[in-house]
């Protein structure tokens, strides 16, 4: 897909690095194909208002919304919900199970500590995308379908006190996993197009994200 012209020159760098990408990994593995190319993370505080983001985001794309025990969850999360059906975008709920069946979405994201669940999780819910954070270390992976290895750049977030991995590191690992890995952490405009050739199967994002789609 390709955007119109009425996106901005940052969305259109970070659509086209993380087809780019998913096309790539694609062709090494075919089951990649079927896995969103961009991944819009939610955060309360840098993103406030999520599904107008959501509903600038291209047809294939994905939200992983982090409620984070919000008291109004479960409101944003039909909001996003509602957004997400209407653009051609899935939803992904963070860690919270009953919240991701509560609003119909169509997958979860799991935090590192909770990557035994997936198995369980997969069970209840055969049809549901399933990824977890991975930061390089025990990259477990039953049930899921794939990670999301951060920080690759130097980030915002709770990702700005740790490390950056670098194209390299980042590329590293990827070679050493046993499923699609996103890049996630100062992935923006400026750095997509660094990471072709690192074997990502896409892009991940929150601030840069919802800067570009606005």
């Amino acid at each position: 897909m390709i955007l119109s012209a009425d996106y901005s020159d940052e969305a259109r760098a970070l659509w086209d690095a993380a087809t780019a990408l998913n096309r790539a990994a694609a062709a090494v593995s075919p089951s990649v194909a079927g896995l969103p190319p961009l991944l819009f993370f939610t955060d309360p505080e840098r993103t406030p208002r999520p599904w107008e983001t959501a509903a600038r985001l291209p047809v294939g794309s994905a939200v992983v919304y982090r409620a984070f025990g919000a008291e109004d969850a479960v409101e944003t999360g039909l909001r996003l919900r509602g957004a997400t059906r209407e653009a051609g975008v899935k939803l992904l709920v963070g860690l919270d199970q009953a919240l991701a069946e509560a609003v119909e979405a169509d997958g979860l994201h799991l935090p590192e500590r909770e990557a035994a669940r997936a198995v369980l999780i997969r069970r209840a819910h055969p049809g549901w995308l399933l990824t977890r954070a991975w930061h390089g270390g025990d990259a477990s992976c039953t049930g899921l379908d794939a990670l999301v290895l951060s920080p690759v750049f130097p980030a915002g977030g709770v990702s700005g006190v740790k490390t950056p991995l670098g194209v390299e590191g980042f590329r590293r690992r990827v070679i050493a996993a046993d499923l699609p890995v996103y890049a996630l952490g100062g992935v923006d405009a400026a750095t997509a197009s660094g990471l072709i050739g690192s074997g990502a199967c896409g892009l991940a994002g929150v601030a840069a994200i919802q800067s570009a789609f606005r």
